[in-house]
Protein backbone atom coordinates (compact mmCIF):
# COMPACT_ATOMS: atom_id res chain seq x y z
CA UNK A 1 0.00 0.00 0.00
CA UNK A 2 1.87 3.10 -1.07
CA UNK A 3 1.88 5.78 1.16
CA UNK A 4 0.97 9.45 1.31
CA UNK A 5 2.77 11.45 -1.39
CA UNK A 6 4.74 14.94 -0.53
CA UNK A 7 2.83 18.02 -2.88
CA UNK A 8 6.65 18.75 -4.41
CA UNK A 9 6.98 15.07 -5.40
CA UNK A 10 7.93 14.16 -8.98
CA UNK A 11 5.62 11.70 -9.98
CA UNK A 12 6.98 8.84 -11.39
CA UNK A 13 8.19 9.09 -14.85
CA UNK A 14 7.67 12.33 -15.49
CA UNK A 15 10.91 14.25 -16.17
CA UNK A 16 13.20 10.91 -15.92
CA UNK A 17 12.84 9.57 -19.60
CA UNK A 18 14.30 12.10 -22.90
CA UNK A 19 12.00 14.46 -23.83
CA UNK A 20 9.58 14.47 -27.14
CA UNK A 21 10.87 16.59 -29.60
CA UNK A 22 8.94 19.61 -30.23
CA UNK A 23 6.51 19.40 -33.33
CA UNK A 24 6.86 21.93 -36.13
CA UNK A 25 4.59 22.79 -38.62
CA UNK A 26 1.79 23.92 -36.31
CA UNK A 27 0.97 26.51 -38.36
CA UNK A 28 0.35 24.60 -41.58
CA UNK A 29 -1.61 22.23 -39.63
CA UNK A 30 -5.16 21.63 -40.68
CA UNK A 31 -4.46 24.53 -43.15
CA UNK A 32 -2.75 23.16 -46.14
CA UNK A 33 -5.04 20.90 -48.00
CA UNK A 34 -3.82 20.67 -51.62
CA UNK A 35 -1.77 23.68 -52.61
CA UNK A 36 0.60 22.59 -55.22
CA UNK A 37 -2.67 20.92 -56.70
CA UNK A 38 -4.81 23.84 -56.34
CA UNK A 39 -1.75 26.20 -57.46
CA UNK A 40 -1.18 24.37 -60.62
CA UNK A 41 -5.37 24.97 -61.29
CA UNK A 42 -4.98 28.37 -61.10
CA UNK A 43 -1.57 28.45 -63.36
CA UNK A 44 -3.92 26.89 -65.85
CA UNK A 45 -6.96 29.42 -65.22
CA UNK A 46 -4.73 31.82 -65.69
CA UNK A 47 -3.17 30.87 -68.91
CA UNK A 48 -6.60 30.62 -70.45
CA UNK A 49 -7.81 33.75 -69.44
CA UNK A 50 -4.60 35.02 -71.01
CA UNK A 51 -5.81 33.83 -74.56
CA UNK A 52 -9.49 35.08 -73.47
CA UNK A 53 -8.04 38.70 -73.56
CA UNK A 54 -5.71 37.83 -77.01
CA UNK A 55 -8.77 36.25 -78.46
CA UNK A 56 -11.19 39.39 -77.39
CA UNK A 57 -8.93 41.74 -78.69
CA UNK A 58 -8.73 39.78 -81.80
CA UNK A 59 -12.44 39.73 -81.84
CA UNK A 60 -12.47 43.27 -81.94
CA UNK A 61 -9.89 44.29 -84.18
CA UNK A 62 -11.27 42.22 -87.22
CA UNK A 63 -14.46 43.43 -86.07
CA UNK A 64 -16.14 40.00 -85.16
CA UNK A 65 -18.39 41.17 -81.89
CA UNK A 66 -21.12 42.12 -82.85
CA UNK A 67 -21.74 38.75 -85.38
CA UNK A 68 -23.42 36.72 -83.06
CA UNK A 69 -26.73 39.02 -82.12
CA UNK A 70 -28.35 36.56 -79.35
CA UNK A 71 -26.67 35.02 -75.47
CA UNK A 72 -27.12 31.84 -75.07
CA UNK A 73 -24.87 30.88 -72.67
CA UNK A 74 -26.05 26.95 -72.91
CA UNK A 75 -27.52 26.60 -76.61
CA UNK A 76 -25.44 28.77 -78.14
CA UNK A 77 -21.99 26.53 -77.36
CA UNK A 78 -23.35 25.10 -80.87
CA UNK A 79 -22.66 26.94 -84.15
CA UNK A 80 -24.67 26.56 -86.92
CA UNK A 81 -24.85 22.90 -88.21
CA UNK A 82 -26.29 23.23 -91.94
CA UNK A 83 -26.87 26.04 -94.38
CA UNK A 84 -30.24 26.37 -93.10
CA UNK A 85 -29.09 27.20 -89.82
CA UNK A 86 -26.01 30.01 -91.18
CA UNK A 87 -28.69 31.92 -93.32
CA UNK A 88 -30.65 32.20 -90.46
CA UNK A 89 -27.65 33.70 -88.24
CA UNK A 90 -26.71 35.93 -91.34
CA UNK A 91 -30.33 36.89 -91.85
CA UNK A 92 -29.83 38.28 -87.84
CA UNK A 93 -26.52 39.99 -88.54
CA UNK A 94 -27.86 41.83 -91.39
CA UNK A 95 -31.02 43.45 -89.18
CA UNK A 96 -28.34 45.24 -87.23
CA UNK A 97 -26.59 48.89 -87.93
CA UNK A 98 -22.97 47.47 -87.82
CA UNK A 99 -24.14 45.39 -91.41
CA UNK A 100 -26.19 48.73 -92.61
CA UNK A 101 -23.75 50.82 -92.13
CA UNK A 102 -20.26 48.36 -92.34
CA UNK A 103 -20.63 45.18 -94.25
CA UNK A 104 -23.65 46.00 -96.16
CA UNK A 105 -23.33 43.10 -99.60
CA UNK A 106 -21.10 40.84 -97.37
CA UNK A 107 -21.47 37.78 -98.46
CA UNK A 108 -22.03 34.32 -96.30
CA UNK A 109 -18.69 33.27 -96.38
CA UNK A 110 -17.42 36.53 -95.25
CA UNK A 111 -20.17 36.59 -92.23
CA UNK A 112 -18.63 32.78 -91.11
CA UNK A 113 -14.95 34.04 -91.00
CA UNK A 114 -16.00 37.30 -88.66
CA UNK A 115 -18.93 34.88 -86.65
CA UNK A 116 -16.01 31.96 -85.91
CA UNK A 117 -13.65 34.34 -84.43
CA UNK A 118 -16.83 35.72 -81.74
CA UNK A 119 -17.84 32.32 -81.02
CA UNK A 120 -14.65 31.21 -80.03
CA UNK A 121 -14.34 34.02 -77.52
CA UNK A 122 -17.37 32.49 -76.04
CA UNK A 123 -16.47 28.93 -76.06
CA UNK A 124 -13.20 30.01 -74.66
CA UNK A 125 -14.95 31.43 -71.99
CA UNK A 126 -17.45 28.53 -71.21
CA UNK A 127 -14.42 26.27 -71.30
CA UNK A 128 -12.80 28.21 -68.64
CA UNK A 129 -16.12 28.26 -66.54
CA UNK A 130 -15.70 24.40 -67.07
CA UNK A 131 -12.01 24.09 -65.79
CA UNK A 132 -12.91 26.63 -62.95
CA UNK A 133 -16.22 24.42 -61.82
CA UNK A 134 -14.47 21.18 -62.26
CA UNK A 135 -11.18 22.22 -60.48
CA UNK A 136 -13.20 24.26 -57.46
CA UNK A 137 -16.12 21.47 -56.75
CA UNK A 138 -13.52 18.55 -57.32
CA UNK A 139 -11.30 19.90 -54.53
CA UNK A 140 -14.32 21.03 -52.58
CA UNK A 141 -15.31 17.41 -52.73
CA UNK A 142 -12.33 15.91 -52.20
CA UNK A 143 -12.11 18.56 -49.04
CA UNK A 144 -8.87 19.25 -50.39
CA UNK A 145 -9.08 23.03 -50.26
CA UNK A 146 -6.84 24.79 -47.49
CA UNK A 147 -8.55 26.23 -44.89
CA UNK A 148 -9.58 30.12 -45.24
CA UNK A 149 -8.96 29.61 -49.58
CA UNK A 150 -13.24 28.30 -50.11
CA UNK A 151 -14.24 31.66 -50.52
CA UNK A 152 -11.44 32.80 -52.42
CA UNK A 153 -11.77 30.69 -55.16
CA UNK A 154 -15.75 30.85 -55.04
CA UNK A 155 -15.38 34.36 -55.55
CA UNK A 156 -13.38 33.64 -58.81
CA UNK A 157 -16.37 31.28 -60.25
CA UNK A 158 -18.63 34.71 -59.50
CA UNK A 159 -16.63 37.16 -60.95
CA UNK A 160 -15.96 34.91 -64.08
CA UNK A 161 -20.10 34.63 -64.20
CA UNK A 162 -20.24 38.03 -64.01
CA UNK A 163 -17.94 38.56 -66.81
CA UNK A 164 -20.04 36.63 -69.02
CA UNK A 165 -23.00 38.91 -68.65
CA UNK A 166 -20.99 42.50 -68.82
CA UNK A 167 -20.00 40.78 -72.07
CA UNK A 168 -23.49 40.34 -73.19
CA UNK A 169 -24.21 43.91 -71.93
CA UNK A 170 -21.34 45.07 -73.72
CA UNK A 171 -22.35 43.07 -76.81
CA UNK A 172 -25.84 44.31 -76.81
CA UNK A 173 -24.25 48.24 -77.22
CA UNK A 174 -23.62 47.78 -80.62
CA UNK A 175 -27.08 46.08 -81.88
CA UNK A 176 -29.22 49.04 -81.85
CA UNK A 177 -29.48 52.91 -82.97
CA UNK A 178 -26.54 53.87 -85.50
CA UNK A 179 -23.81 51.88 -83.27
CA UNK A 180 -21.03 50.11 -85.64
CA UNK A 181 -19.49 48.70 -82.43
CA UNK A 182 -19.98 48.56 -78.87
CA UNK A 183 -20.01 50.91 -76.38
CA UNK A 184 -16.36 51.94 -75.36
CA UNK A 185 -16.72 52.16 -71.32
CA UNK A 186 -18.74 49.02 -71.55
CA UNK A 187 -15.46 47.66 -73.22
CA UNK A 188 -13.37 48.87 -70.62
CA UNK A 189 -15.71 47.70 -67.96
CA UNK A 190 -15.01 44.24 -69.93
CA UNK A 191 -11.38 44.57 -70.11
CA UNK A 192 -11.15 46.13 -66.56
CA UNK A 193 -12.84 42.51 -65.02
CA UNK A 194 -10.70 40.60 -66.28
CA UNK A 195 -7.81 41.98 -64.97
CA UNK A 196 -9.33 41.85 -62.13
CA UNK A 197 -9.77 38.54 -62.49
CA UNK A 198 -5.74 37.56 -63.87
CA UNK A 199 -4.96 40.12 -60.93
CA UNK A 200 -6.49 37.86 -58.26
CA UNK A 201 -5.60 34.55 -60.15
CA UNK A 202 -1.81 35.57 -60.23
CA UNK A 203 -2.33 36.89 -56.61
CA UNK A 204 -2.80 33.30 -54.82
CA UNK A 205 -0.27 31.91 -56.96
CA UNK A 206 1.94 33.59 -55.28
CA UNK A 207 0.12 32.91 -51.78
CA UNK A 208 0.18 29.07 -52.84
CA UNK A 209 3.70 29.22 -53.61
CA UNK A 210 4.89 29.77 -50.08
CA UNK A 211 3.54 27.75 -46.99
CA UNK A 212 1.52 29.68 -44.47
CA UNK A 213 4.35 29.82 -41.73
CA UNK A 214 6.51 31.44 -44.60
CA UNK A 215 4.01 34.16 -44.89
CA UNK A 216 3.52 34.80 -41.65
CA UNK A 217 7.51 35.05 -41.29
CA UNK A 218 8.01 37.31 -44.46
CA UNK A 219 5.43 39.54 -43.40
CA UNK A 220 7.60 40.63 -40.18
CA UNK A 221 9.97 41.93 -42.71
CA UNK A 222 7.59 44.03 -44.69
CA UNK A 223 8.53 46.96 -46.84
CA UNK A 224 5.80 48.82 -45.98
CA UNK A 225 6.46 52.13 -47.69
CA UNK A 226 7.59 50.42 -50.84
CA UNK A 227 4.27 48.29 -50.63
CA UNK A 228 2.29 51.17 -50.04
CA UNK A 229 4.19 52.51 -53.77
CA UNK A 230 3.67 49.71 -55.73
CA UNK A 231 -0.22 49.39 -54.42
CA UNK A 232 -0.24 52.89 -56.34
CA UNK A 233 1.50 51.95 -59.08
CA UNK A 234 -0.91 49.06 -59.27
CA UNK A 235 -3.87 51.64 -59.69
CA UNK A 236 -2.35 54.05 -61.51
CA UNK A 237 -2.09 51.16 -63.92
CA UNK A 238 -5.50 49.38 -64.07
CA UNK A 239 -6.46 53.29 -64.75
CA UNK A 240 -4.09 53.54 -67.99
CA UNK A 241 -5.62 49.94 -68.75
CA UNK A 242 -9.19 51.10 -68.64
CA UNK A 243 -7.99 54.42 -70.68
CA UNK A 244 -6.55 52.07 -73.17
CA UNK A 245 -9.72 50.03 -73.57
CA UNK A 246 -11.55 53.44 -74.37
CA UNK A 247 -9.34 54.59 -76.88
CA UNK A 248 -9.07 50.96 -78.74
CA UNK A 249 -12.92 51.04 -78.19
CA UNK A 250 -13.14 53.91 -80.51
CA UNK A 251 -10.49 53.48 -82.89
CA UNK A 252 -8.70 56.32 -81.47
CA UNK A 253 -5.44 54.98 -81.57
CA UNK A 254 -5.96 54.98 -85.35
CA UNK A 255 -6.71 58.69 -85.47
CA UNK A 256 -3.58 60.32 -84.45
CA UNK A 257 -0.54 58.78 -85.95
CA UNK A 258 2.38 60.83 -85.43
CA UNK A 259 4.16 61.52 -82.39
CA UNK A 260 5.35 63.04 -79.67
CA UNK A 261 2.77 65.55 -81.42
CA UNK A 262 -0.76 65.19 -82.21
CA UNK A 263 -1.97 66.44 -85.62
CA UNK A 264 1.21 68.50 -85.14
CA UNK A 265 0.28 70.05 -82.11
CA UNK A 266 0.30 70.00 -78.38
CA UNK A 267 -3.17 69.16 -78.14
CA UNK A 268 -5.49 67.23 -81.45
CA UNK A 269 -8.16 69.75 -83.22
CA UNK A 270 -11.47 69.30 -81.98
CA UNK A 271 -10.96 67.98 -78.65
CA UNK A 272 -14.23 69.36 -77.16
CA UNK A 273 -16.54 69.58 -80.35
CA UNK A 274 -19.22 66.95 -79.15
CA UNK A 275 -22.41 68.09 -76.97
CA UNK A 276 -22.86 67.18 -74.45
CA UNK A 277 -19.19 67.78 -73.43
CA UNK A 278 -19.04 64.89 -71.41
CA UNK A 279 -18.81 62.49 -74.40
CA UNK A 280 -15.81 63.98 -75.63
CA UNK A 281 -14.20 61.89 -72.85
CA UNK A 282 -15.62 58.55 -74.08
CA UNK A 283 -16.27 58.76 -78.05
CA UNK A 284 -13.91 61.58 -79.15
CA UNK A 285 -11.01 60.46 -80.92
CA UNK A 286 -8.67 63.32 -79.72
CA UNK A 287 -9.52 63.66 -76.42
CA UNK A 288 -9.59 59.74 -75.77
CA UNK A 289 -6.24 59.56 -77.17
CA UNK A 290 -4.82 62.71 -75.38
CA UNK A 291 -5.70 61.44 -72.08
CA UNK A 292 -4.31 58.45 -73.00
CA UNK A 293 -1.17 59.23 -73.72
CA UNK A 294 -0.69 61.82 -70.61
CA UNK A 295 -1.66 59.56 -68.18
CA UNK A 296 1.03 57.30 -69.87
CA UNK A 297 3.78 59.97 -69.46
CA UNK A 298 2.93 60.34 -65.59
CA UNK A 299 2.56 56.38 -64.77
CA UNK A 300 6.00 56.13 -66.65
CA UNK A 301 7.37 59.23 -64.45
CA UNK A 302 5.94 57.39 -61.29
CA UNK A 303 7.22 54.16 -62.39
CA UNK A 304 10.54 55.53 -62.66
CA UNK A 305 10.46 57.03 -58.83
CA UNK A 306 8.91 53.26 -56.90
CA UNK A 307 11.85 51.77 -58.84
CA UNK A 308 14.34 54.06 -57.39
CA UNK A 309 12.62 52.89 -54.11
CA UNK A 310 12.61 48.96 -55.11
CA UNK A 311 16.17 49.19 -55.97
CA UNK A 312 16.90 50.02 -52.53
CA UNK A 313 15.28 47.42 -51.45
CA UNK A 314 17.68 45.10 -48.78
CA UNK A 315 15.89 42.19 -50.67
CA UNK A 316 17.38 41.04 -53.44
CA UNK A 317 14.45 38.98 -55.05
CA UNK A 318 12.06 42.05 -54.16
CA UNK A 319 15.26 44.33 -56.23
CA UNK A 320 14.61 42.37 -59.46
CA UNK A 321 11.32 42.71 -58.98
CA UNK A 322 11.01 45.95 -59.48
CA UNK A 323 13.88 46.14 -61.93
CA UNK A 324 11.97 43.38 -64.92
CA UNK A 325 8.69 45.79 -64.00
CA UNK A 326 10.23 48.21 -64.98
CA UNK A 327 11.97 46.89 -68.02
CA UNK A 328 8.87 45.66 -69.55
CA UNK A 329 6.94 49.06 -68.90
CA UNK A 330 9.58 50.71 -70.98
CA UNK A 331 9.13 48.03 -73.53
CA UNK A 332 5.71 48.60 -73.58
CA UNK A 333 5.93 52.73 -73.77
CA UNK A 334 8.41 51.82 -77.07
CA UNK A 335 5.18 49.50 -78.42
CA UNK A 336 2.69 52.14 -77.60
CA UNK A 337 4.16 53.92 -79.73
CA UNK A 338 4.90 51.89 -82.74
CA UNK A 339 1.51 51.16 -82.89
CA UNK A 340 0.20 54.87 -83.15
CA UNK A 341 3.02 55.65 -85.10
CA UNK A 342 1.76 52.26 -87.88
CA UNK A 343 -1.73 52.94 -87.35
CA UNK A 344 -2.55 50.31 -85.15
CA UNK A 345 -1.73 46.97 -87.07
CA UNK A 346 -3.22 43.76 -85.23
CA UNK A 347 -0.09 42.34 -84.79
CA UNK A 348 1.47 45.30 -82.50
CA UNK A 349 -2.13 46.05 -81.21
CA UNK A 350 -2.17 42.56 -79.79
CA UNK A 351 1.22 42.78 -78.59
CA UNK A 352 0.64 45.95 -76.30
CA UNK A 353 -2.35 43.96 -75.25
CA UNK A 354 -0.84 41.12 -74.28
CA UNK A 355 2.79 42.73 -72.69
CA UNK A 356 -0.01 45.02 -70.86
CA UNK A 357 -1.18 41.49 -69.37
CA UNK A 358 2.23 40.42 -68.40
CA UNK A 359 3.39 44.01 -67.18
CA UNK A 360 -0.06 43.74 -65.04
CA UNK A 361 1.75 40.62 -63.58
CA UNK A 362 4.97 42.01 -62.63
CA UNK A 363 3.72 44.87 -60.65
CA UNK A 364 1.74 42.68 -58.60
CA UNK A 365 4.79 40.47 -58.13
CA UNK A 366 6.85 43.77 -56.85
CA UNK A 367 4.07 44.53 -54.84
CA UNK A 368 3.64 40.68 -53.21
CA UNK A 369 7.25 40.88 -52.74
CA UNK A 370 7.28 44.07 -51.03
CA UNK A 371 4.90 42.61 -47.94
CA UNK A 372 6.17 38.86 -48.29
CA UNK A 373 10.21 39.42 -48.81
CA UNK A 374 11.92 36.18 -48.95
CA UNK A 375 14.30 34.73 -46.61
CA UNK A 376 17.52 35.05 -46.83
CA UNK A 377 17.98 37.27 -49.88
CA UNK A 378 18.90 40.29 -47.81
CA UNK A 379 21.62 42.22 -49.19
CA UNK A 380 25.27 41.37 -47.89
CA UNK A 381 24.19 37.80 -46.52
Amino acid sequence: MSGKRRIFEEVSGVGTGPKPAPQGGMIDAGRRGARGAIRLWLMGLFALVVVMIAVGGLTRLTDSGLSITEWKPVTGALPPMSEAHWQEEFDRYRAIPQYELLNKGMSLAEFKAIYWWEWGHRQLGRVIGLVWALGFFGFLLARQIPKGWTGRLLALGAFGGAQGAIGWWMVSSGLTGDMVAVASYRLATHLGLAFVILGLIAWYVFLLGREERDLMQARRAREARLFGLSTGLMHFAFLQILLGALVAGIDAGRTFTDWPLMAGGVLPPGMMELQPWWRNFFENPGMVQFIHRMSGYLLLAFAVVVWLRGRASAHAATRGAFNAALAVFLLQVVLGIMTVLYIAPWPLAIAHQVVAVLLWVLILRARFLSLYPRAGSIRGV
